[in-house]
Protein backbone atom coordinates (compact mmCIF):
# COMPACT_ATOMS: atom_id res chain seq x y z
CA UNK A 1 0.00 0.00 0.00
CA UNK A 2 1.08 3.19 -0.76
CA UNK A 3 2.34 5.65 2.33
CA UNK A 4 1.14 9.07 2.49
CA UNK A 5 3.96 12.34 3.41
CA UNK A 6 1.55 14.57 5.84
CA UNK A 7 2.03 18.08 4.54
CA UNK A 8 -0.56 19.43 6.94
CA UNK A 9 -1.02 19.14 10.67
CA UNK A 10 -2.94 16.66 11.71
CA UNK A 11 -4.77 15.33 15.33
CA UNK A 12 -4.96 11.91 16.50
CA UNK A 13 -8.37 11.25 17.51
CA UNK A 14 -9.56 8.16 19.82
CA UNK A 15 -12.49 6.77 18.38
CA UNK A 16 -14.35 3.70 20.41
CA UNK A 17 -11.33 1.87 21.00
CA UNK A 18 -9.33 2.58 17.89
CA UNK A 19 -7.03 5.61 16.40
CA UNK A 20 -7.17 6.69 13.24
CA UNK A 21 -5.14 10.24 12.02
CA UNK A 22 -7.47 12.89 10.48
CA UNK A 23 -6.13 16.08 8.81
CA UNK A 24 -6.67 19.70 10.06
CA UNK A 25 -8.79 21.97 7.90
CA UNK A 26 -11.47 21.90 5.60
CA UNK A 27 -11.15 20.06 2.14
CA UNK A 28 -7.82 19.35 3.16
CA UNK A 29 -6.10 17.42 0.37
CA UNK A 30 -3.58 15.35 2.30
CA UNK A 31 -4.19 11.90 3.32
CA UNK A 32 -3.91 10.29 6.40
CA UNK A 33 -1.66 6.68 6.43
CA UNK A 34 -3.46 3.74 4.72
CA UNK A 35 -6.37 5.91 3.43
CA UNK A 36 -8.49 4.73 0.46
CA UNK A 37 -9.03 7.33 -2.26
CA UNK A 38 -12.37 5.45 -3.09
CA UNK A 39 -13.12 8.45 -5.45
CA UNK A 40 -9.90 9.37 -7.46
CA UNK A 41 -11.27 12.58 -8.93
CA UNK A 42 -10.69 11.34 -12.29
CA UNK A 43 -13.37 8.20 -12.87
CA UNK A 44 -15.50 5.82 -11.41
CA UNK A 45 -12.68 3.11 -11.05
CA UNK A 46 -13.65 1.40 -7.67
CA UNK A 47 -17.37 1.40 -8.24
CA UNK A 48 -20.09 0.62 -11.02
CA UNK A 49 -23.00 2.21 -11.05
CA UNK A 50 -26.76 0.71 -11.27
CA UNK A 51 -29.50 2.60 -12.28
CA UNK A 52 -33.51 0.88 -11.75
CA UNK A 53 -34.64 1.44 -15.21
CA UNK A 54 -31.38 0.59 -17.02
CA UNK A 55 -29.67 -1.76 -14.86
CA UNK A 56 -25.47 -2.52 -14.13
CA UNK A 57 -23.17 -0.06 -15.52
CA UNK A 58 -25.67 1.45 -18.08
CA UNK A 59 -26.01 5.39 -17.99
CA UNK A 60 -27.03 6.38 -21.25
CA UNK A 61 -28.70 9.57 -19.43
CA UNK A 62 -25.24 10.84 -17.67
CA UNK A 63 -26.56 10.43 -14.64
CA UNK A 64 -23.28 9.64 -13.01
CA UNK A 65 -20.14 12.15 -14.45
CA UNK A 66 -16.69 13.08 -13.15
CA UNK A 67 -15.83 16.48 -14.51
CA UNK A 68 -12.83 18.90 -13.11
CA UNK A 69 -12.55 16.74 -9.94
CA UNK A 70 -15.92 16.74 -8.84
CA UNK A 71 -18.41 13.60 -8.53
CA UNK A 72 -21.99 14.61 -9.67
CA UNK A 73 -25.06 12.87 -9.59
CA UNK A 74 -27.92 14.34 -11.56
CA UNK A 75 -30.64 12.41 -9.62
CA UNK A 76 -32.83 12.32 -12.76
CA UNK A 77 -32.89 8.43 -12.29
CA UNK A 78 -33.38 6.62 -8.89
CA UNK A 79 -30.14 4.45 -8.96
CA UNK A 80 -26.30 4.62 -7.43
CA UNK A 81 -22.92 4.20 -7.45
CA UNK A 82 -21.33 1.20 -5.84
CA UNK A 83 -17.81 0.21 -4.40
CA UNK A 84 -16.91 -2.78 -6.12
CA UNK A 85 -15.30 -4.24 -2.23
CA UNK A 86 -16.78 -4.36 0.97
CA UNK A 87 -15.59 -2.55 3.88
CA UNK A 88 -15.68 -2.81 7.79
CA UNK A 89 -14.08 -0.52 10.37
CA UNK A 90 -13.47 2.83 9.03
CA UNK A 91 -13.90 6.70 8.71
CA UNK A 92 -15.62 7.35 5.65
CA UNK A 93 -15.22 10.78 5.01
CA UNK A 94 -17.46 12.59 2.39
CA UNK A 95 -17.33 16.45 1.41
CA UNK A 96 -20.42 17.19 -0.62
CA UNK A 97 -22.35 20.11 -1.94
CA UNK A 98 -26.21 20.13 -3.21
CA UNK A 99 -27.04 21.47 -6.69
CA UNK A 100 -29.84 23.65 -7.69
CA UNK A 101 -31.68 21.00 -10.16
CA UNK A 102 -33.91 18.40 -8.93
CA UNK A 103 -35.88 16.39 -10.43
CA UNK A 104 -39.75 14.30 -10.82
CA UNK A 105 -41.01 13.07 -9.03
CA UNK A 106 -39.58 15.10 -6.59
CA UNK A 107 -38.94 18.93 -8.23
CA UNK A 108 -40.80 20.52 -5.64
CA UNK A 109 -39.89 18.41 -2.33
CA UNK A 110 -36.49 18.13 -0.33
CA UNK A 111 -33.10 17.71 -2.05
CA UNK A 112 -32.34 13.96 -1.21
CA UNK A 113 -29.25 11.22 -1.67
CA UNK A 114 -27.70 8.70 0.75
CA UNK A 115 -24.57 7.19 2.12
CA UNK A 116 -25.38 3.48 2.34
CA UNK A 117 -23.47 1.50 4.09
CA UNK A 118 -22.78 -2.64 4.83
CA UNK A 119 -24.54 -2.82 1.72
CA UNK A 120 -25.02 -6.77 1.22
CA UNK A 121 -27.06 -9.09 -1.19
CA UNK A 122 -28.26 -8.16 -4.52
CA UNK A 123 -29.21 -5.23 -6.78
CA UNK A 124 -32.57 -3.91 -6.73
CA UNK A 125 -33.60 -6.11 -3.60
CA UNK A 126 -34.84 -2.50 -1.82
CA UNK A 127 -37.62 -0.33 -4.10
CA UNK A 128 -36.14 -2.13 -7.19
CA UNK A 129 -32.88 -0.23 -6.83
CA UNK A 130 -30.16 -0.59 -3.88
CA UNK A 131 -29.10 -3.95 -1.85
CA UNK A 132 -29.77 -3.88 1.76
CA UNK A 133 -27.44 -1.62 4.01
CA UNK A 134 -27.87 0.56 6.13
CA UNK A 135 -28.26 4.49 5.43
CA UNK A 136 -26.75 7.30 6.54
CA UNK A 137 -29.22 10.05 5.13
CA UNK A 138 -28.67 13.00 3.01
CA UNK A 139 -31.49 15.14 2.70
CA UNK A 140 -32.31 18.77 3.35
CA UNK A 141 -33.07 19.18 6.97
CA UNK A 142 -32.90 15.44 7.93
CA UNK A 143 -28.66 15.16 6.96
CA UNK A 144 -27.71 12.43 9.74
CA UNK A 145 -31.03 10.99 10.33
CA UNK A 146 -30.15 6.78 9.59
CA UNK A 147 -32.26 4.67 7.83
CA UNK A 148 -32.98 0.65 7.51
CA UNK A 149 -33.21 -0.37 3.97
CA UNK A 150 -33.75 -3.49 4.83
CA UNK A 151 -36.39 -6.21 4.46
CA UNK A 152 -37.59 -6.22 8.00
CA UNK A 153 -35.60 -9.28 9.52
CA UNK A 154 -33.36 -8.70 12.67
CA UNK A 155 -30.44 -9.46 10.09
CA UNK A 156 -30.88 -5.19 9.37
CA UNK A 157 -31.63 -3.50 12.35
CA UNK A 158 -30.05 -0.59 14.09
CA UNK A 159 -30.02 0.32 17.88
CA UNK A 160 -29.90 3.62 19.01
CA UNK A 161 -29.94 6.08 22.55
CA UNK A 162 -33.06 7.84 21.32
CA UNK A 163 -35.18 10.52 23.51
CA UNK A 164 -38.91 9.40 25.23
CA UNK A 165 -41.29 11.29 22.70
CA UNK A 166 -40.80 10.12 19.40
CA UNK A 167 -40.65 13.10 16.45
CA UNK A 168 -43.41 11.64 13.47
CA UNK A 169 -43.09 8.31 14.31
CA UNK A 170 -39.73 7.96 14.64
CA UNK A 171 -37.02 7.97 16.85
CA UNK A 172 -34.96 10.99 17.86
CA UNK A 173 -31.36 10.59 18.54
CA UNK A 174 -30.63 11.40 22.31
CA UNK A 175 -26.82 10.66 23.80
CA UNK A 176 -28.16 9.68 27.28
CA UNK A 177 -31.40 8.24 26.29
CA UNK A 178 -33.05 4.65 25.66
CA UNK A 179 -31.66 2.51 23.57
CA UNK A 180 -34.38 1.78 20.88
CA UNK A 181 -34.18 -0.94 18.20
CA UNK A 182 -35.32 -0.82 14.83
CA UNK A 183 -35.56 -2.99 11.43
CA UNK A 184 -36.87 -0.69 9.67
CA UNK A 185 -37.74 3.12 9.16
CA UNK A 186 -35.81 6.21 10.41
CA UNK A 187 -33.57 7.52 13.74
CA UNK A 188 -33.79 11.20 13.33
CA UNK A 189 -30.77 13.12 14.16
CA UNK A 190 -31.00 15.19 17.52
CA UNK A 191 -31.79 18.40 15.74
CA UNK A 192 -34.34 17.52 13.15
CA UNK A 193 -36.94 20.23 13.05
CA UNK A 194 -40.47 19.20 14.23
CA UNK A 195 -41.75 21.03 11.56
CA UNK A 196 -40.05 19.28 8.99
CA UNK A 197 -41.92 19.53 5.59
CA UNK A 198 -41.00 17.76 2.65
CA UNK A 199 -40.36 20.51 0.43
CA UNK A 200 -37.28 21.99 -1.54
CA UNK A 201 -35.28 24.29 0.28
CA UNK A 202 -36.38 23.28 3.89
CA UNK A 203 -34.30 24.80 6.25
CA UNK A 204 -34.28 23.51 10.21
CA UNK A 205 -34.21 25.56 12.84
CA UNK A 206 -31.44 23.53 14.12
CA UNK A 207 -29.82 22.50 10.78
CA UNK A 208 -26.43 22.04 11.09
CA UNK A 209 -25.71 21.45 6.82
CA UNK A 210 -24.62 24.50 5.26
CA UNK A 211 -26.77 26.63 2.67
CA UNK A 212 -27.43 25.17 -1.22
CA UNK A 213 -24.24 25.66 -2.88
CA UNK A 214 -21.99 25.54 0.01
CA UNK A 215 -19.36 22.43 0.65
CA UNK A 216 -20.43 20.35 3.33
CA UNK A 217 -18.59 17.43 5.45
CA UNK A 218 -20.00 13.79 6.58
CA UNK A 219 -17.86 11.16 8.35
CA UNK A 220 -19.17 7.76 9.03
CA UNK A 221 -17.47 6.63 11.45
CA UNK A 222 -17.94 3.06 11.39
CA UNK A 223 -16.36 0.59 13.70
CA UNK A 224 -17.55 -2.97 15.06
CA UNK A 225 -21.13 -2.72 16.05
CA UNK A 226 -21.67 1.30 15.86
CA UNK A 227 -21.76 3.82 14.04
CA UNK A 228 -21.32 7.41 14.36
CA UNK A 229 -22.51 10.50 12.05
CA UNK A 230 -20.67 13.57 12.01
CA UNK A 231 -21.69 16.45 9.82
CA UNK A 232 -19.66 19.52 9.97
CA UNK A 233 -17.85 18.43 12.93
CA UNK A 234 -21.66 17.66 15.14
CA UNK A 235 -21.95 14.25 16.34
CA UNK A 236 -25.26 14.01 14.75
CA UNK A 237 -26.63 10.75 15.27
CA UNK A 238 -24.26 7.39 16.71
CA UNK A 239 -25.73 3.84 16.52
CA UNK A 240 -24.11 1.69 19.26
CA UNK A 241 -25.56 -1.95 17.52
CA UNK A 242 -25.76 -2.45 13.75
CA UNK A 243 -26.62 -5.56 11.64
CA UNK A 244 -25.00 -6.34 9.01
CA UNK A 245 -21.38 -4.25 10.86
CA UNK A 246 -19.64 -4.77 6.99
CA UNK A 247 -20.38 -4.26 3.15
CA UNK A 248 -20.28 -2.35 0.21
CA UNK A 249 -20.82 1.40 0.15
CA UNK A 250 -23.60 3.19 -1.78
CA UNK A 251 -24.20 6.73 -2.69
CA UNK A 252 -27.29 7.38 -3.95
CA UNK A 253 -28.97 9.34 -7.07
CA UNK A 254 -32.63 9.91 -5.95
CA UNK A 255 -33.70 13.07 -8.00
CA UNK A 256 -31.79 15.59 -6.47
CA UNK A 257 -28.19 17.05 -8.13
CA UNK A 258 -25.62 16.32 -5.62
CA UNK A 259 -21.67 16.81 -5.72
CA UNK A 260 -18.76 14.99 -3.97
CA UNK A 261 -15.15 15.80 -4.24
CA UNK A 262 -13.84 13.50 -1.82
CA UNK A 263 -14.55 9.96 -0.81
CA UNK A 264 -12.21 9.16 1.00
CA UNK A 265 -12.06 5.89 3.66
CA UNK A 266 -9.68 5.61 6.48
CA UNK A 267 -8.94 2.34 7.88
CA UNK A 268 -9.48 2.13 11.86
CA UNK A 269 -6.92 0.48 13.65
CA UNK A 270 -8.37 -2.51 16.08
CA UNK A 271 -7.10 -3.41 19.65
Amino acid sequence: MTRFVLSAVVLVLGVAGGTVWAEAGEGASTKAPGTVRLFNGKDLTGFYTYLRDNGRDKDPKGVFTVRDGLLRISGEEWGCVTTLEAYENYRLIAEYKWGEKTCAPRVDRARDSGILVHSVGTEHAFGKVWLYSIECQLIEGGTGDFIVVGDGSEKFSVTCPAAVEKQGGCYVYQPDGKPATIRGGRVNWFGRDPEWKDVKGFRGKRDVEKPIGEWNRMECVVEGKTITVILNGVTVNRCIDVRPRKGRIQVQSEGAEIFFRRLDLVPLKQQ
